[in-house]
């Protein structure tokens, strides 16, 4: 399960594009609450709902974004759309808008049920809904309304992680980040933090117990080597940066990189690429994750970044009508990366729908949240990539 926030708007943008899924029958207006005599009309247009939140909203003009846009999505078919309103509607009122007008509306054009909610960030006393660590609330609340335990979770995620075979503690500690964990290490124990607190801890003993079990696994190594070397010949390596999406459709500052060549690595092999980068600058090393094998490989020890990144002039030669066949993957894993995340790199960082989503800087539920995506709000990333020139950003 996933919530997000999405894009705060000066207008509500987001009633007309909900109810336009509706009329492609792409969802379903599934509830209409707290809009009084409108409600009693035989027939309501779009711009019906708009009128009337934004009478709401001008009884505090000092509210410059009073949109309140959100998604809740459920992981494949797991939730129906009645069970989706019913936890929409205890989601509200667990937010402080029981009481306000809002439209819930049932999507159906993806893999994954989810259920959009639309209201006013102004009750009906001109007061503003209150908005203090909402994000981090958001998914207080919906863990509470489905039971799931974050200090359950975190230790979860650390038995995962320490089933890796790693070899220092910063490759341990990445396993963990990855997983949008936020570390802090005092005396001997290292303490996980999500959701603004904190949810669990693990001894360095512990640790080091697991880098002293590390084995190098040499065969797999040379199985890397032959990998990136055939697939830099059929794939785009220059790298692009992935920022934080700010409100209002900017950019802020770099959270990530990515090349063509990483994820089709990744979509192929289970192999998920981790480059490491201070601030602005451009990386100076890179991690391979090897969920397959549950492997964490120094990228270096692979093929040196310098090389792993520049284009390859036989790439651009081949491209055009090359065949690709004679590339089959037969050091696919036969195993899935790993059972919650069986499609995408576990920890892969996440981005909205018209930009309107938080992003991995902020925190992520867990491994399964590249699973629960909406065709507009998860997916336009990857519209975008499509559009965007191969050229390396440095």
């Amino acid at each position: 399960m996933i919530v997000k926030i999405l894009r705060k708007s000066k207008t509500f943008r987001a009633v007309r594009y909900n109810t336009d899924k509706v009329k492609k029958n792409k969802g379903e207006l599934l509830k209409v609450s707290g809009f009084g005599a409108l409600e009693g009309l035989s027939e309501i247009k779009a711009q019906d709902y708009i009128n009337y939140l934004c009478s709401l909203a001008a009884r505090n003009r000092r509210i410059v974004y009073p949109q309140f846009h959100a998604m809740i999505s459920a992981k494949g078919r797991s939730l129906g759309k009645e069970e989706l309103v019913s936890l929409a509607e205890n989601w509200l009122k667990g937010m402080g808008y029981g009481k306000q007008p809002y439209l819930l509306i049932f999507h159906k054009d993806t893999q994954n049920n989810h259920i959009h909610i639309v209201s006013t960030r102004v009750d009906r006393e001109g007061k503003k809904i209150s908005d203090n660590f909402e994000k981090i609330r958001a998914y207080r609340v919906l863990n509470m309304l489905i039971g799931k335990d974050e200090k359950q979770a975190a230790e979860k995620a650390i038995q995962k992680s320490l089933k890796y075979n790693f070899s220092t503690r910063a490759q341990f500690m990445m396993l963990l980040k990855r997983q949008g964990y936020g570390l802090k290490v005092l005396d001997n124990c290292m303490e996980l933090f999500k959701f603004g607190g904190k949810v669990g801890d693990v001894s360095l003993t512990r640790i080091d117990e697991s880098i002293a079990r590390f084995s190098a696994d040499e065969e797999r190594t040379s199985q890397l080597k032959q990998i990136l070397k055939k697939y830099r010949l059929i794939a785009d390596s220059a790298l692009q940066t992935i920022r934080k999406n700010l409100s209002g459709g900017d950019k802020g500052k770099v959270i990530g990189y990515f090349s063509t060549l990483s994820e089709e690595l990744s979509s192929s092999f289970g192999l998920e690429f981790v480059f490491h980068f201070k601030g602005d600058k451009f990386p100076y090393g890179y991690s391979i994750l090897d969920h397959s094998r549950k492997h964490v490989f120094n990228g270096g020890d692979i093929m040196v970044l310098n090389e792993f990144i520049e284009p390859s002039l036989v790439a651009q030669e081949k491209l055009e009508g090359f065949n690709t066949s004679i590339y089959d993957n037969k050091f696919s894993p036969g195993e899935r990366m790993l059972p919650e995340n069986p499609t995408d790199p576990i920890f892969s960082p996440e981005h909205g729908e018209m930009n309107e989503g938080i992003s991995i800087s902020d925190f992520v539920l867990d491994i399964d949240i590249s699973d629960d995506i909406d065709d507009e709000q998860i997916l336009g990333r990857n519209r975008r990539r499509q559009k965007k020139a191969r050229t390396n950003t440095r």
